[in-house]
C-alpha cells in the first residue's frame, strides 16, 4: 500500500530534501567531443578519426609521386544504456499538498536525487570498465598525506610520456583524498597575518594546472547495480583518484521521449509523466592513455 502523502495541514508548502546531488562529472558530459560525432539513428553514433603518414625525403630535381596519404574512418558506437522513468499524479494530491506534489517539484527531486547521481555513477564506472578492458592497471597505493602527491606525480608523468596535453586534465578525488592533498607535506602555504580577510582559505583547488574536483565516495566506485535507480554493487572497489582528460571520453545522450499528459480517461483522471532516453559513456580508444586511476581494492 502506498505511503500517504503529507498534506499541507501537516507540513509547510516546501520541500525539505537532502542536499541535492549534482553532475560531479559535468565536464565529461560537455566535452568538445560531443560535437564531433554524427547520429546514425536514435541509438547509434559514428566517431570520426583521421590517420596520416609521416614526411619523406624531397628531391630538388624530380617531382615525387602524388598519392593520398591519409585515411578517414568512422567508428560506430551503440548506446546501450536505455533508461525510463515515469509517475502518475492525481490532481487532488496536488491540491491537498498546497502544490508540493506538483509535477515540477516531483521531477526536480527526481533529477537531483535519482537521475543525476545515477548519471554520475554510470559515467565513472563505465569509464573505468572501458579502461580496464583496454588492459590498463590502476594504481593500488594506500593513499596518505605523505604519499598522495607522489602517486599523483606518477599518474602525471605517465600521461606526459604519452603526450597527453596537460591543459584540461581533471583530477577527481574523494573527500578523504582531498583532505590528504590539503595536508600533504609537499604543499606549502603562506598566510598573510596582516590581511583583513575574516577567513583563511587553505583548500587546494589545483595542482600543476590540473583542476581538482571533489566527488562523494559513493559516486567513485568501480561497479554499480542499476536494476532500479542506482546502488553500489557489493563487489565494487573504491576509486580514490581518477585523472581524466575530457578529450578522452564521449558522452552522447539521446532523449527519445519526455512528455507530461494531462488527466484523461486513459490515465484514469491523473497527470501522467514519462521520459525515456538512450545514453552512454565511451572511452575513445586512441586516447586511452589520457585516463588513469588509483583504486583501493575491496577487503
Amino acid at each position: 500500500m502506498a505511503t500517504p502523502l503529507n498534506y499541507a495541514t501537516q507540513y509547510q508548502a516546501a520541500l525539505e530534501q537532502q542536499f541535492p546531488y549534482v553532475l560531479y562529472f559535468g565536464a565529461l558530459f560537455s566535452t568538445p567531443n560531443d560535437t564531433r560525432y554524427r547520429w546514425v539513428n536514435a541509438r547509434t553514433i559514428e566517431v570520426p578519426s583521421i590517420s596520416v603518414t609521416g614526411r619523406y625525403d624531397g628531391d630538388r630535381d624530380t617531382i615525387g609521386t602524388k598519392q593520398r596519404r591519409f585515411t578517414n574512418e568512422w567508428t560506430p558506437l551503440t548506446l546501450e544504456n536505455h533508461r525510463c522513468w515515469g509517475t502518475l499524479v492525481h490532481p487532488r494530491d496536488i491540491d491537498e499538498t498546497n502544490q508540493v506534489a506538483a509535477i515540477g517539484n516531483i521531477t526536480k527531486v527526481y533529477n537531483e536525487e535519482q537521475k543525476f547521481p545515477e548519471m554520475n555513477a554510470y559515467c565513472i564506472s563505465k569509464i573505468y570498465d572501458d579502461w580496464k578492458k583496454a588492459s590498463k592497471t590502476p594504481h593500488e597505493d594506500a593513499l596518505t598525506h605523505e604519499n598522495v602527491l607522489e602517486v599523483f606525480d606518477q599518474m602525471m608523468t605517465a600521461m606526459d610520456d604519452k603526450r597527453v596535453p596537460r591543459a584540461g586534465r581533471i583530477l577527481y578525488v574523494t573527500p578523504a583524498v582531498k583532505n590528504f592533498i590539503n595536508n600533504a607535506k609537499s604543499i606549502y602555504r603562506t598566510i598573510n597575518v596582516a590581511t583583513t580577510s575574516d577567513a583563511i582559505k587553505r583548500g587546494i583547488s589545483s595542482i600543476d594546472e590540473v583542476q581538482i574536483e571533489t566527488v562523494p565516495s559513493d559516486m567513485m566506485k568501480t561497479v554499480y547495480d542499476f536494476t532500479e535507480g542506482w546502488k553500489v554493487d557489493e563487489s565494487a572497489d573504491q576509486i580514490n583518484m581518477a585523472l581524466i582528460h575530457p578529450l578522452a571520453v564521449i558522452t552522447p545522450v539521446s532523449y527519445e521521449f519526455a512528455q507530461l499528459d494531462p488527466p484523461s480517461a486513459g490515465s484514469e483522471g491523473k497527470w501522467d509523466y514519462f521520459e525515456e532516453s538512450f545514453e552512454d559513456v565511451f572511452v575513445l580508444k586512441n586516447r586511452i592513455d589520457a585516463i588513469d586511476f588509483c583504486v583501493e581494492k575491496k577487503g
